[in-house]
């Protein structure tokens, strides 16, 4: 069973029908004993990182979340899922976050040139050979909803990069987590792909 934890953000009903489009068992819930006994376990956001940190604090979710991913059970982040493994944001902040993966998140610097947030399609580039990108083309196209970005204190972290403006990790993986800066649940076929990975990953 694949565990979507529920902290009253992000796009559950998306992701629970990504994962049952490709044959995963899921449940979205909140529930400590529930998330504990998953095989696996995703951690998906839409919003502000603050807000994030504490509705999770608030539903007692830091613990659970961190004893997944000490279990060695595969983990799986998602846009605001990603930011708030690491230690801080700068979103209206500073904002302390999991403190998971060492590192900072940032905002992208408006321009005449650059629009923020980063909304739409947009290439992502493969870094390292990780298991949940299995199968999908480098330089593939991802759908990206998001105005701050990832800086892992160890660069050997980043899994893929992508182009905004600047060069940024796009995701990440460290050990039993994998975690993306875009929507795999709004990826189409790629996206698809790399969810139906990510039930098979152990």
């Amino acid at each position: 069973m694949i565990a979507i934890i529920d902290y009253d953000m992000g796009n559950l009903r998306s992701v629970s029908k990504a994962f049952e489009a490709v044959g995963h068992q899921a449940v979205v819930t909140r529930d400590a004993r529930v998330i504990g006994n998953a095989s696996h376990v995703v951690l998906p956001g839409v919003g502000a990182f603050g807000d994030c940190m504490a509705n999770i604090n608030r539903y007692g979710l830091a613990e659970p979340i961190h004893a997944a991913i000490q279990s060695g059970k595969p983990f799986l982040g998602i846009c605001l899922g990603l930011q708030v493994l690491f230690s801080e944001s700068e979103e209206f902040g500073p904002h302390k976050g999991l403190d998971i993966i060492p590192g900072k998140v940032r905002r992208f610097a408006a321009g005449p040139a650059l629009k923020v947030p980063h909304i739409g399609w947009n290439q992502v580039h493969l870094q390292r050979t990780c298991p949940l990108f299995d199968g999908i083309a480098d330089g593939a196209e991802w759908y990206f909803v998001h105005s701050y970005f990832v800086e892992p204190g160890d660069k050997h972290l980043a899994a893929t990069t992508t182009t905004y403006g600047i060069s940024f990790v796009s995701s990440v993986w460290k050990d039993n987590i994998v975690a993306c800066q875009f929507h795999p649940e709004k990826s189409q076929a790629v996206g698809l792909r790399l969810i139906k990975n990510f039930g098979a990953w152990k």
